[in-house]
């Protein structure tokens, strides 16, 4: 009789012959050989490899088997960063770009505003150190002026080539330094430290009362001379042998004022009222480029509104390119019994305009304020 079976097809036909098995033997399997193992282990780790790359592949094109969690992140991954830098690296390089630009124009204002600071701290050391309990004015702080001073006269050098031109002008006695104020009064600043290095004198300065407002600096403006700048105290300081300093456009001229240096004084004429009652000179000064080292905002109506109802500066400054800085000083306007407030402000007004337009380009220039740094000319006072 013939068996049928089917073939591992599914076909049928004949079935293979049995075959008697040995009677006492037992055939015992004991899987592949060494060699073999081998071979199908080399078989497995490349099909998996396949199956991996094949994975990714189906992953990059959008078939992902859910089941395959190393598919699933890789593709997260993927598409995470891609459309991250897709969608904001734009506004990233907008931001950083954003960001280094407003350090870079107010960076050295920031950087000034320390230094005024440390300047107060050490003085505050120098305090406690040294026991001193003297008078502000007084010679027992020379010691510290001249640290301060040497410091401010070493930055304005390598910033600012600073240069300072007709201290001969200046009276041995009293009298009454008129200004133009610039955006920051750093030239100011400079100039003191130049005047008390060369001449070991001591200008007293008369400042806003905003600044008195300010936290941290009152042993500095002590130290310094700077004083609110009342009528009585402006002739007790006269009086006294100081010279006094002033810039009757203050912070509307610092706020205000532009490239075109027009003196924004308004109404005021206290300083020369002053100088008629104590009989004193009036020596005009101006320091060229001071409105290209340092800007203010354009004018808006908001920020004028706000000072004048608040007399407080709201436009911050910017700017601190390394400009070339000359201080000129101007030949005295001398006391005259016989002139009138009035007449004795214009007066002082032209001087200072004359200044202005004979070392001064006007509009201002950045660019030829920073070239000047290379011009090695003496300019004449």
């Amino acid at each position: 009789m013939e068996i049928w079976a089917r073939s591992p097809l599914g076909m049928p036909g004949p079935a293979p012959p049995l075959r008697a098995r040995p009677r006492g033997r037992r055939r015992v399997y004991l899987g592949p050989g060494p060699r073999a193992r081998g071979v199908c282990e080399g078989s497995r780790r490349r099909r998996r490899g396949q199956d991996m790359i094949g994975g990714k592949e189906s992953c990059a094109s959008g078939q992902i088997p859910m089941t395959d969690l190393s598919c699933l992140a890789y593709v997260l991954e993927e598409w995470t960063v891609v459309e991250f830098l897709k969608k904001y690296l734009f506004h990233i390089v907008i931001a950083s770009l954003t960001m280094s630009a407003i350090l870079f124009v107010f960076i050295v204002p920031l950087t000034i505003l320390f230094f005024i600071y440390l300047s107060n701290i050490l003085l505050l050391i120098y305090q406690r150190n040294s026991e001193v309990k003297a008078d502000p004015l007084s010679e027992v702080w020379d010691s510290a002026r001249k640290t301060i001073a040497s410091f401010w006269d070493i930055y304005a050098r390598i910033w600012h080539g600073y240069e300072l031109h007709g201290v001969e002008n200046l009276p041995e006695g009293p009298g009454i330094l008129v200004y133009y104020h610039g955006a920051i009064p750093i030239d100011y600043l400079y100039f003191l430290s130049r005047l008390f290095l060369w001449k070991k004198r001591l200008c007293l300065s008369v400042a806003d009362h905003f600044v008195f407002r300010l936290p941290g600096l009152k042993l500095l403006l002590e130290v310094t001379g700077v004083m609110p700048g009342t009528r009585e105290e402006c002739l007790i300081a006269l009086k006294n042998g100081h010279l006094v300093s002033i810039s009757p456009g203050g912070v509307r001229e610092a706020l205000f004022s532009d490239e075109s240096y027009q003196l924004l004084w308004g109404n005021r004429k206290g300083f020369a009222q002053v100088a008629l009652d104590a009989k004193v000179p009036i020596i005009p000064m101006y320091t060229q480029n001071v409105r290209e080292g340092y800007r203010m905002f354009k004018e808006r109506r908001i920020f004028r509104q706000l000072y004048e109802s608040t007399r407080l500066p709201f436009t911050p400054p910017y700017g601190g390119l390394p400009v070339k800085f000359r201080t000129y000083i101007g030949e005295p306007i001398p006391y005259d019994p016989n002139i009138t407030t009035e007449e004795l402000v214009e007066k002082t007004k032209t001087a200072i305009q004359a200044l202005i337009s004979k070392h001064q380009t006007i509009p201002g220039s950045i660019w030829k304020a920073l070239l000047e740094r290379f011009d090695k000319r003496h300019k004449s006072d």
